[in-house]
């Protein structure tokens, strides 16, 4: 954005265009192998001069390029942008294969990635499992549960 003030003639105008530069440099560190939950994990730091953020699939692709794995199975999650922008740091998971991260990986997760469907529930459906739930003591409190999701699911 420039802005153009009135000047004498004989001063010359200056004008700055800022314009986006697509170098982004996506870094690794902390990098451990978790061969207990089949994955590899680390915290990824990214810099993007220019750019408000980048966005999870163009860096999943990235960090799959850098480690020789599948994009489908990089879970990108808790980025933060530093103040002033410019710099994001965030968390990456590498699964070794598609069921360890079926297993392993939080629903609400899989379904960003699009790897698992969330279902739509009301706010008081939920509420009602949850207080039927509650009311269902000791070793029946697993197959209460079972049999409400089994309910639930014939719906």
């Amino acid at each position: 954005v420039t802005f153009l003030l009135p000047q004498p003639s004989h001063f010359q105008v200056k004008t700055n265009y800022f314009t986006m530069s697509d170098a982004v440099v996506v870094k690794t560190r902390k990098f451990k192998k978790n061969p207990l939950l089949s994955r590899r994990q680390m915290i990824v730091d990214i810099v993007h001069p220019g750019r408000a953020n980048v966005p999870k699939t163009e860096l999943a692709e990235v960090v799959a390029k850098m480690h020789k794995a599948d994009p489908k199975l990089v879970m990108l999650f808790g980025f933060k942008t530093k103040f002033g922008g410019g710099k994001s740091t965030g968390f990456c998971l590498i699964y070794d294969n598609e069921e360890a991260c079926l297993k392993f990986e939080p629903k609400h997760r899989l379904a960003r990635n699009g790897m698992f469907e969330m279902k739509e529930q009301s706010r008081k459906a939920i509420k009602e499992a949850k207080n039927k739930g509650k009311k269902v003591r000791g070793t029946g409190r697993s197959l209460a549960k079972h049999r409400a999701k089994r309910a639930a699911g014939a719906d």
